[in-house]
């Protein structure tokens, strides 16, 4: 058993920054992508749009300077940049659906080895009622990546043959950022793009049950 370090919620965060272009519109979903906006770096323009009608969002303010009246989709206090603007929510599915997103950044419960999403219901009860926006920016954006863990708390992988829970989208997913891989979805099947010190691709395959190009 190989001995690695699995990156931290920041670390998956950062590398995910890592990957957007320069000039990108994004939006990054509810939790832990909200943090990507914290890690763009310094020299790259990204415009951040959120869901509840915002773009140009920028990191997160300093403790102290939140301001409650602008908030995130998921209700967390963000900072707007220079030329920053809000607007009505159906504007913002308008721009979400209409193809004018390059990426969006969502969290999973199970992604298939095709780039079927499944992130809104596990089928427990007390689960929220419907799917969402996450169904518009799936199938809308140019590209939907992901960011979660790879294993469940019970150590069942997250990359699936084929997804059990209720789907947001089919065939959407086009790159996987967890704590321990960065993986890419094609149609010749799931690529390895890079892997913590330590953590060979058989035994990242093992922990998936899938074989990995």
């Amino acid at each position: 058993m190989s001995s690695y370090q699995k990156r931290t919620k920041d670390e998956v965060a950062a590398r995910v920054a890592q990957d957007i272009h320069d000039g990108a519109y994004v939006n990054l979903g509810i939790g832990q992508p909200t943090a990507v906006a914290n890690h763009i770096p310094q020299d790259r323009e990204v415009i951040l749009q959120s869901e509840n009608g915002i773009l140009g969002m920028g990191p997160a303010p300093a403790a102290g300077d939140e301001d409650y009246d602008l908030t995130n989709a998921g209700k967390q206090p963000v900072s707007l940049l220079a030329g920053g603007s809000f607007f009505h929510h159906a504007d913002s599915f308008a721009m979400m659906r209409g193809g004018h997103l390059d990426i969006c950044v969502l969290g999973a419960f199970q992604v298939a080895e095709n780039g079927d999403l499944a992130n809104w219901s596990t089928g427990e009860a007390g689960a929220i009622p419907a799917v969402g926006g996450a169904m518009d920016l799936a199938i809308g954006a140019k590209q939907t990546w992901v960011m979660m863990d790879l294993l469940t708390k019970q150590g069942e992988s997250k990359i699936v043959k084929q997804c059990s829970y209720p789907l947001t989208g089919i065939g959407c997913v086009k790159r996987i950022y967890t704590d321990v891989a960065t993986i890419e979805v094609t149609d010749q099947g799931l690529k390895l793009i890079d892997s913590v010190e330590g953590l060979d691709k058989a035994e990242l395959e093992k922990m998936i049950g899938l074989a990995l190009l």
